[in-house]
């Protein structure tokens, strides 16, 4: 496997850790005035999503992880599992439902979706950009309210929950951010 040295650390290196896959969140240079030059580093679990603080001298490497990036498709949910097809060898993959966590809150069936491997096992699920869901209830408008940044709350087409502005009704579709959450526009 490649070795990462100390002086190469960015943010979003894959790295393996204790024989696991993490991610470097954060990382930061610090030189004492004595002694060797530290590496003060903020790492998340690829597999857990749980973080840990670590700090490297100037001398050491890591071993890269062998992380695979590939196009797929949400196909469905079969109550504890999250189903996708890879669009590549179209082979069906599953993920446990407690992994992918919010991330799967705005995506229907049919949505393409990033699909990150590890040692050919599927460990996450990468959302697009943004989406286009159907308003399936909101709360109607109060009238005078359109020229001020008032916002409510809707539900979209996979029930989840985004704050729209008061103009917005039920049936209308819309664009949101799958990262955040945020809506984006009338679509």
């Amino acid at each position: 496997m490649p070795q990462i040295n100390a002086g190469d650390f960015r943010k979003g290196i894959k790295i393996i850790h204790e024989g696991f896959p993490y991610e470097m969140i954060e990382y930061n240079f610090v030189k004492p005035g004595k002694g060797q030059a530290l590496y003060k580093t903020r790492i998340r679990s690829l597999l857990t999503g749980t973080s840990l603080d670590i700090t490297y001298r100037s001398g050491d490497s890591l071993e890269e992880a062998d992380i695979r990036n590939a196009d797929g498709m949400y196909s469905y949910f079969n109550g504890s599992e999250y189903v996708f097809m890879d669009n590549e060898s179209f082979e069906q993959v599953s993920l446990a439902a407690d992994v992918c966590k919010d991330v799967m809150k705005y995506i229907k069936e049919g949505e393409p979706t990033g699909l990150m491997y590890w040692n050919d096992q599927l460990i996450g699920v990468t959302p697009p950009k943004h989406v286009i869901l159907e308003v399936t209830y909101t709360e109607p408008g109060a009238k005078g309210n359109t020229a001020t940044n008032v916002s409510k709350s809707a539900t979209v087409e996979t029930g989840a929950e985004v704050f729209v502005p008061s103009f917005i009704t039920t049936g209308e579709k819309i664009r949101i951010s799958a990262e955040t959450g945020e809506y984006l526009g009338r679509a």
